[in-house]
């Protein structure tokens, strides 16, 4: 595939506030995520921010991390969370994630079909939202294929178009569920 293109600062710059004010008319039910994704978009691209885009990127990020994980742990309880109810909640979670990996293939499959500029199918697989995970298996699965394989940057683009879609499709159910 040819090397990604060069994208403007200008445009850098305008894509979070041009999301954020979407995703608020669309689904404002994911603003909490997607707003906190798009300011720390809109921190680093803007080149002002430098000392508190790279404490967002590092420090704090951690640290909100740590505290989110101790509160979710201190919270669970043992006979709430081992149910069998869990279980199937995990089994559908593996067998949504295998399905949307293997339609994006195909679905990347099909472009190739439809449109005149290919693209590596293995691209589809990194639109789960997990992110960075699939985009690196991706580019694992690419380079392992063919070491002058370098998909990584191609399929970030796909990777936080799912993390982005999948918040937009739960602030929409949030918003459904709560009238």
């Amino acid at each position: 595939m040819p090397p990604p293109k060069n994208v403007s600062q200008s445009t850098r710059i305008l894509f979070p506030i041009a999301a954020f004010l979407l995703t608020a008319l669309i689904a404002n039910g994911a603003l909490p995520l997607l707003g906190m994704l798009f300011f720390g978009n809109l921190l680093r691209e803007s080149m002002v921010t430098e000392r508190l885009a790279q404490t967002a990127q590092t420090v704090f990020i951690d640290i909100v991390t740590i505290l989110l994980g101790v509160t979710v742990g201190a919270k669970t309880v043992a006979s709430n969370f081992l149910t069998i109810e869990t279980i199937k909640i995990s089994v559908l979670g593996l067998v949504a994630f295998s399905l949307a990996t293997a339609a994006g293939v195909m679905f990347a499959k099909l472009m190739n079909v439809l449109s005149k500029e290919k693209i590596n199918p293995l691209i589809g697989a990194a639109g789960v939202s997990a992110v960075p995970m699939a985009a690196r298996v991706v580019q694992k699965v690419a380079h392992d294929e063919d070491p002058q394989n370098f998909l990584l940057m191609h399929a970030m683009g796909p990777n936080v178009a799912g993390v982005i879609g999948s918040a937009v499709a739960a602030g929409v159910l949030l918003s459904h569920l709560a009238q």
